[in-house]
């Protein structure tokens, strides 16, 4: 879906309301029931339509933000134009994390591709909160660790795999779960190329070249593993 950035209304200028019983374990891993109630008392939960500003670029992160459901899309936003995209999200996952408690900003534009509800947690009253909830403190670090890891991963791909490399990387990463090694394209080309640090020339480029390798065949939006060992040995470790 191409979603241009039009003035859109910011999720702090819709109405919130509190809620219980949010995806907490699928955030920050098993809870006390007690964590758990403390972050819905101090969660306001939004509701957004397709095309509306999530998180804007270089803003005062004031609160950590989750995607409770729906698909946004985080990359760099420009008036009037398309998103360039770096990642498509879907909920439940962290959109905002680590920056309020840095006191800093928003390092990507987020746009919601379809409806979705956002839960925001304001820093003063969520600090207070871990200082009465230590174990819920180390959840928070815990996953905060695992974002670092998976940012380590991309930059380690990005400054030391080629092309080639990274688009098996992604192919090897998406059929990972699957139980046949067949994906369905969700996203536009444009998307997959901006997350893998190319243009969507190379992607299409290092498409054919996989496919006459005999290590994927694409039929349309579907892309079938041929031979996952080939594969796995063109991402490297």
């Amino acid at each position: 879906m191409n979603v241009a950035i039009a003035p859109a209304e910011p999720a702090s200028s819709v109405s919130a309301r509190r809620t219980s019983g949010l995806p907490w374990p699928a955030l920050l891993g098993p809870q006390a029931p007690a964590d758990a109630a403390e972050l819905d008392k101090i969660a306001l939960v939004r509701s957004l339509p397709a095309g509306a500003t999530v998180l804007r670029r270089g803003t005062a992160a004031r609160a950590l933000v989750v995607l409770l459901d729906g698909q946004v899309g985080c990359g760099w936003a420009q008036p009037g134009r398309p998103l360039v995209t770096d990642r498509l999200l879907t909920g439940p996952v962290w959109l905002g994390l680590a920056a309020p408690f840095a006191r800093g900003q928003h390092g990507c534009d987020a746009i919601a591709q379809s409806s979705v509800r956002v839960a925001e947690l304001p820093i003063d009253p969520l600090r207070a909160a871990l200082v009465r909830h230590p174990v819920l403190a180390v959840r928070f670090t815990e996953t905060m660790a695992r974002e670092v890891i998976r940012l380590d991963a991309r930059l380690h791909e990005l400054m030391h795999k080629d092309a080639a490399a990274r688009l098996a990387t992604w192919i090897t990463t998406q059929a990972a779960d699957r139980p046949q090694p067949v994906l369905r394209l969700a996203s536009r080309k444009r998307d997959i190329a901006s997350q893998l640090g190319m243009t969507p020339e190379t992607l299409s480029r290092m498409m054919r070249n996989l496919s006459e390798r005999g290590l994927i065949a694409v039929e349309g939006y579907t892309v079938r593993v041929l031979d996952p060992t080939a594969l796995q040995g063109l991402a490297g470790p």
